[in-house]
């Protein structure tokens, strides 16, 4: 601090996207990976050291996302969420509802927030019966040196009810960010009469940040964009929920940090206020990303989660059954362009459980191992990645085309030389779970034929399937509610719930058969 011009400079350091990661591991294998809260704590000492005046912030989807979680959440959760107990060492100062927050339900995320000893916000998720902010919290003012304020507004994506299972949100409305935003920054301008608004949006951009064009079709899923352009009064935006790595930037006079995912990065800003009789004023404000390549893990983290990580180690090694056959994941487009072992297995797992005859599913990321001869809890939740249930609906035929149309988006058209993934499903975040692939019908996706014509055959038991009929189809809750943008699924009939975890089910066909025997039937194939 320079005591001639009494300025001084505030430091916001963020996570975002964590998913579950303390440990610098990668699950499938326990290699080493440069992620996790472990080492995201080197970087916050690192900081502290620096500077005393600093404002720690954890942006949402934090409590999901590893084995870990998983294992505490629904194996073992008799000791302290270890997620929290790490952030509590940490001292952070607040934490802000991500989606992801809710997918264990509601139970653990009380839990959570009970545990937490910082306080978690959210303005614009509400009690419905008591028009109340669910955290009670919307926010929280922290005071630095001299007396300067800064006030903190956490809001959360609005688009939740198109994916969460709804027994895990139910009595909440999920309300508008940017009208919330409005409301709470004049106010905490106005009446709470802090020097600086920090805005902590579990949210993304929606347009590009520069050019302001749109990059996605805007839903109301991402209003990062939205709320730099209409609310006024907001100095930093903190966002997150598309994993991207964002530094350096301003729309409209704010600046916006985001920091990618699974503590890979923890962003940090630096606001240069200076202290007048008139009051405080901005003199310069700047974002980094922190790489967490730059430290080794902390001991002392590593330390207070060794026993989760022991039980959890111990669980992912318990054996399953045996695989006669191959379904092994090599070349993660390979799988997606024609049936394959592995998706009918998942497939061949939901209809069983469900009853219906027609299923889908996706492989969900490009890390997906596949299962090898011998399989293990490991592999399982390597593979099924999340904390997905089932649902059956009763949808049309004309649904089914129109949902296989969707899938076929995923492609680039056929350029003559190689299949490439449509940059719509991995910029500016990897959407390849949005790509589903079936059981129990028979069809062709053309990628040289333009978007919304591909799918060039669709039969049913040999006869082309009648658009106008009823199918029972299962797939998962998030696809159900029609996340991903699968809207001809919403509001449609649900005809049975499974509220059983998939990955568990999985567990469970493998447990009581012993050996699963690879099967392809060649239902489905991409032709260009």
């Amino acid at each position: 601090m320079d005591k001639n011009n009494k300025n001084i400079v505030i430091t916001i350091l963020e996570t975002s996207d964590v998913h579950g990661n303390i440990m610098p591991i990668n699950y499938a294998n326990n290699s080493k990976r440069d992620l996790g809260l472990a080492k995201v704590a080197s970087l916050v000492n690192r900081e502290k050291q620096k500077n005393p005046n600093i404002l720690l912030i954890d942006n949402g989807d934090l409590i999901q996302g590893t084995p870990l979680t998983y294992h505490y959440a629904r194996i073992d959760s008799s000791a302290m969420n270890p997620v929290i107990k790490v952030l509590n060492y940490l001292k952070f100062d607040l934490a802000v509802l991500g989606n992801h927050e809710f997918n264990y339900g509601r139970e653990i995320l009380n839990r959570a927030i009970k545990e937490s000893e910082f306080p978690w916000l959210c303005s614009n998720i509400i009690l419905k019966d008591s028009s109340e902010s669910y955290t009670g919290k919307p926010y929280m003012i922290k005071e630095f040196e001299q007396g300067i304020r800064v006030g903190v507004l956490g809001l959360t994506t609005k688009y939740i009810p198109n994916w969460e299972n709804p027994a895990n949100i139910e009595g909440l409305a999920f309300e508008d960010p940017v009208e919330h935003a409005k409301k709470w920054v004049k106010y905490l301008k106005e009446e709470e009469k802090v020097d600086l608004v920090v805005v902590s949006y579990h949210g993304g951009f929606e347009r590009n940040i520069e050019t302001g064009e749109p990059s996605e079709k805007l839903t109301g899923e991402n209003q990062g964009y939205e709320l730099c352009m209409e609310v006024e009064g907001i100095d930093v935006l903190l966002t997150g929920h598309q994993h991207r790595s964002i530094a350096g930037k301003k729309i409209n006079g704010v600046l916006v940090l985001q920091p990618g995912t699974q503590g890979m990065l923890l962003g940090k800003a630096d606001i240069t206020v200076e202290k007048t009789d008139e009051g405080v004023r901005v003199i310069d404000k700047n974002s980094e990303l922190l790489d967490a390549r730059e430290v080794l893990e902390d001991s002392q983290v590593i330390d207070m989660i060794k026993d989760y990580e022991a039980k959890t180690q111990e669980w992912l090694d318990q054996p399953m059954g045996n695989i006669k056959g191959d379904m092994v994941v090599r070349e993660p487009i390979e799988i997606r362009t024609k049936d394959n072992a592995l998706i009918e297995f998942i497939n061949k797992v939901q209809m069983e459980y469900s009853g219906a005859e027609i299923s889908n599913t996706a492989l969900f990321d490009n890390h997906s191992p596949g299962f090898p001869s011998d399989v293990t809890m490991r592999d399982i939740v390597s593979n099924y990645i999340y904390p997905n249930t089932l649902r059956v609906l009763r949808i049309t035929g004309h649904d089914i085309k129109a949902a296989l149309e969707r899938s076929a988006a995923y492609f680039e058209t056929y350029n003559g030389k190689e299949v490439r993934v449509n940059p719509q499903f991995s910029n500016p975040k990897p959407q390849h779970y949005n790509y589903d692939m079936w059981e129990g019908i028979d069809y062709l996706i053309d990628i040289s034929k333009p978007v919304g014509s591909r799918i060039v055959k669709l039969e049913r038991n040999g006869k082309p399937l009648d658009l106008n009929a009823e199918y029972d189809v299962v797939m998962n809750n998030y696809r159900a509610g029609g996340g991903g943008e699968y809207l001809m699924y919403q509001n449609k009939p649900e005809v049975k719930d499974i509220p059983t975890d998939v990955s568990e089910l999985i567990a469970n066909y493998i447990l009581e058969r012993g050996t699963i025997e690879a099967t392809v039937n060649g239902n489905w194939k991409v032709i260009y």
